[in-house]
């Protein structure tokens, strides 16, 4: 059996074409001619874009005036997301648009969020520059509704950044075209006024946005938000003017599909079903189930720790997440070739609430052991089983199995493709061998020293093609 499992180390050029011909959509032909719809057939494959795909986690961090609030007001409680508020019935909008006059994040410790972020294993992570209330966490030109008229007075945008990237960890910017305090938002233009207003509220946008990138040229992209508006969507020209003068400012920006319609109306995708932006941003608060679902383009998932908050909520309703849950969204994102982001609502002086930093301590220890099946990690080509998720390392023949569930006879199955072949297996914590069994063609179980674990379990495959690696047995296939 030693010789029937040893062999020579190789890409997995069989699997990898599998996996490409699983994510690779058919060619087609447009139907509908477009001068706003999609500039480019298939995913990016320069350096910037490359280096987004391979940090596979991040941190999402929704952070401002609302945080006051918590969700609460006059002894009443919205049930919505903390940060919609100011659109509760209950709220009036007069006494929300004065919060800012409280906001005084004193125990606000930039190091220390970086340092909890980067201990949690996050690679990136996005803040809310600006909500749809329009309030700006950095000091902006064009805005008088922005930090600097708080208690606060400095910019908090700036320190943020620049200790992220100490921590080596990627900065990405929200941005939300809608804006409630400013003069010229218009959800809908329903008349001439509308149209004008709706113009002026375009360079405001225009002017903050490459006042961010300006202001902050270390920052790796943009995460739009607020785009679902017909007055946005409704003028396809401009998001794509847009757009190409942000990437011009700033070369090799990542921008999801948020931002983009073509002028037909269409987001997202555009209306011949290609894909407008970097990557696919319709992943929020829910996942694909196989890798079909996600047509082979580069995609993201943004998720909550409870059922739908992300700014601060003083009450979490619904199911609170534990870290074994958004471990496995996790590498089920990775498993399937794309992102997951993890939202935060720090309170309203900078602090993080108990929950979430148990949370970033408890999901930065599995990825300390373990974090090397998720970065780089990607689509492996194998089919799926009941007891978790296959990742393959980016162009090598290492395959990752995360255990999320046990079977009671402790045997994983594991089917290799066809024409590849086991040539080591071992557990990732320890480097312990383990020794496969041959059930069939291409087909194995393993059994684990130890089956009873409370935290995932990560079993490292090393395969290939060759066929000097090929297995013993003669297996036939059952007459029917």
């Amino acid at each position: 059996m030693n010789k029937t499992f040893t062999g020579l180390l190789a890409a997995a050029c069989c699997s990898l074409m599998m996996q490409a011909t699983a994510q690779t959509q058919p060619p087609k032909k447009d139907t509908i001619a477009l001068q706003h719809g999609a500039h480019r057939i298939g995913n990016r494959t320069d350096a910037d874009m490359a280096r987004w795909r391979s940090l596979r986690f991040g941190q999402f961090i929704h952070w401002g005036v609302y945080a006051i609030a918590g969700g609460e007001w006059n002894g009443k409680v919205y049930n919505g997301a903390a940060e919609w508020i100011r659109s509760w019935k209950e709220m009036p909008h007069e006494e929300y648009d004065k919060l800012y006059r409280q906001f005084n994040p004193v125990n606000f410790n930039p190091q220390q969020w970086a340092s909890q972020a980067k201990d949690m294993g996050a690679k990136y992570m996005i803040i809310t520059t600006k909500h749809h209330d329009g309030f700006c966490l950095w000091p902006s030109k064009y805005s008088k509704y922005n930090i600097a008229a708080s208690p606060w007075k400095k910019d908090l945008l700036g320190p943020m950044i620049d200790a992220y990237n100490k921590a080596g960890i990627d900065v990405y910017l929200y941005f939300s075209i809608i804006d409630w305090n400013h003069p010229d938002y218009r959800p809908s233009l329903k008349n001439a006024a509308d149209s004008a207003a709706g113009k002026r509220f375009q360079v405001f946008v225009k002017n903050q946005l490459a006042e961010l990138l300006q202001r902050y040229p270390t920052i790796k992209g943009f995460w739009f938000d607020g785009t679902w508006d017909a007055s946005w969507k409704n003028d396809g020209a401009f998001t794509d003017e847009l757009e190409q003068y942000l990437q011009s400012i700033h070369p090799g920006l990542v921008m999801g599909s948020r931002l983009r319609a073509d002028e037909k109306g269409a987001r997202h995708f555009d209306s011949n079903g290609r894909l407008m932006g970097d990557y696919e941003q319709g992943w929020e608060r829910k996942l694909p189930e196989k890798i079909e679902d996600v047509h082979g383009n580069d995609w993201e998932a943004v998720m909550t720790v409870p059922e739908n908050q992300w700014g601060y909520h003083a009450k979490w309703m619904g199911h609170v997440k534990s870290a074994n849950e958004i471990l496995e969204m996790l590498v089920k994102s990775v498993s399937l070739n794309g992102n997951f982001v993890l939202n935060f609502g720090p309170k309203a002086d900078g602090t993080f609430r108990k929950e979430e930093q148990d949370l970033m301590t408890n999901i930065g220890a599995w990825m300390k052991v373990n974090g090397d099946a998720i970065y780089n990690g990607t689509y492996a080509g194998f089919e799926k089983q009941d007891w978790g998720y296959y990742i393959r390392k980016t162009g090598t023949d290492s395959v990752y199995m995360v255990v999320f569930n046990m079977p009671v006879s402790g045997n994983l199955r594991v089917k290799m493709p066809a024409r590849t072949y086991l040539t080591g297996v071992s557990m990732l914590q320890n480097n312990v061998p383990l020794t496969p069994e041959l059930i069939g063609r291409e087909e194995y179980f393993l059994r684990l020293p130890n089956k009873q674990s409370d935290v995932p379990v990560v079993i490292l495959l090393k395969t290939s093609t060759k066929e000097g690696n090929k297995e013993g047995g003669n297996f036939e296939k059952a007459k029917t």
